[in-house]
């Protein structure tokens, strides 16, 4: 009984995640571009942008819940990894644009007032779009692969490994902080003109970046989702409850732990490479730790070990940013507080969790009501 429950369940989820992927890839571009601007069903170009923004934070978060909420790795350093995709696509972004700068030069702008003479050597390939989307890909995988092994294989975990993280991200930040490291320095990258030929001041190309971060965090989804119900998924959650019980029983969890923190990372580093030409800058201050003890706020708000609740929680938390920002600024991180500490005392398992608690109250109904009926009917005969 309880199994055909949770394959409706299942079901039902299923349906409701197309549904809101058909809406987000077909029913906001309609919505953007078929309806008129007078129209209170339109949605202006402002917005595609913004919620650009949010579909990343959502693969983020998706990645930050792998980590975290199936395997009980606390990574307060994942901005690292969002960061180092975002700079391979804005070095790529630098690099087509040459010529085009306020300097006329083959050299970026900040090279050029910088006094650079050459391109330094980690540069070169990045005029390369398939290049670039290659280094999206294995920087941060490679980074967060070498950083994991000697982390694991000396078995740091629980509030150190969060620490190391932590620290990692700020040393990383004021690295690239520094204008001799060839980055940008504190401006980042910026001032981008196109990509693949599209122009990125564009709305259709705005609206084109949209959809493929729509598609992207579904694909994210689908990818994570399998994993997790899989036999490797069933072994990152043993890690997690009872890692010395997994040793035990023969397996090794340093495989299992490298395997999903470099996924992980991987996951970030493609967010970080959709969200810069839509946001149209990449500096250090995407390292800073704040970033990334949000990132695992979202995770915990939304529900850990649940993926959708990941997604639903980088949306609440950074729809509220977007509004307080603007409203009242000075209000914002007292506002995220409370919603963390109200969600630790009165949520535990996040929003996710009042579904399953729905659910729970009701099987409860059902089962009362089935085992009344007998009692009733005993009662009854023994009337009789």
């Amino acid at each position: 009984m309880f199994s055909h429950v949770a394959h409706i369940q299942s079901k039902r989820a299923w349906g409701v995640s197309l549904l809101l992927t058909g809406f987000a890839v077909v029913g906001v571009p309609l919505l953007n571009m078929a309806v008129p601007e007078g129209s209170s069903l339109h949605v202006p170009d402002y917005l595609i942008a913004l919620m650009g923004k949010f579909l990343c934070y959502a693969i983020v978060a998706l990645a930050m819940d792998m980590v975290w909420g199936y395997t009980g790795i606390l990574s307060l350093g994942h901005g690292v990894f969002f960061s180092l995709g975002g700079y391979c696509m804005g070095m790529h972004l630098m690099r087509v644009m040459t010529g085009e700068g306020v300097y006329r030069s083959a050299l970026p702008d900040f090279m050029v007032f910088l006094d650079w003479k050459e391109l330094p050597w980690f540069w070169l390939g990045f005029d390369r779009f398939w290049f670039a989307m290659l280094m999206v890909v294995l920087v941060p995988g490679v980074f967060a692969l070498i950083f994991g092994f000697f982390a694991f294989r000396s078995r740091i975990k629980g509030v150190y490994f969060s620490i190391i993280t932590q620290a990692m991200t700020f040393a990383l930040m004021l690295l690239f902080f520094r204008n001799d490291t060839g980055f940008g320095g504190n401006n980042g990258l910026t001032d981008f003109k196109h990509l693949v030929g599209f122009s990125l001041q564009e709305s259709s190309t705005k609206l084109g970046l949209y959809i493929l971060s729509a598609l992207t965090l579904f694909g994210s989804y689908l990818v994570c989702r399998y994993i997790t119900a899989s036999k490797l998924g069933r072994v990152l959650t043993a890690i997690r409850d009872a890692e010395s019980r997994i040793m035990f029983l023969g397996f090794n969890p340093l495989n299992y732990k490298l395997f999903v923190w470099t996924f992980s990372a991987v996951l970030c580093g493609i967010a970080g490479a959709l969200y810069v030409p839509q946001v149209g800058i990449i500096n250090p201050s995407e390292m800073q730790p704040a970033n990334s003890i949000e990132m695992a706020i979202w995770v915990a708000m939304g529900g850990r070990g649940t993926l959708s609740g990941a997604i639903i929680g980088a949306w609440l938390v950074n729809g509220a940013k977007s509004w307080f920002t603007v409203a009242c600024p000075y209000l914002w991180l007292y506002f995220l507080g409370a919603m963390f500490i109200g969600t630790t005392l009165f949520l535990p398992h996040g929003v996710a969790g009042l579904t399953r608690l729905f659910n729970r109250k009701k099987d409860a109904r059902e089962n009362g009501a089935c085992i009344s009926t007998p009692n009733t009917a005993l009662s009854s005969t023994r009337t009789r």
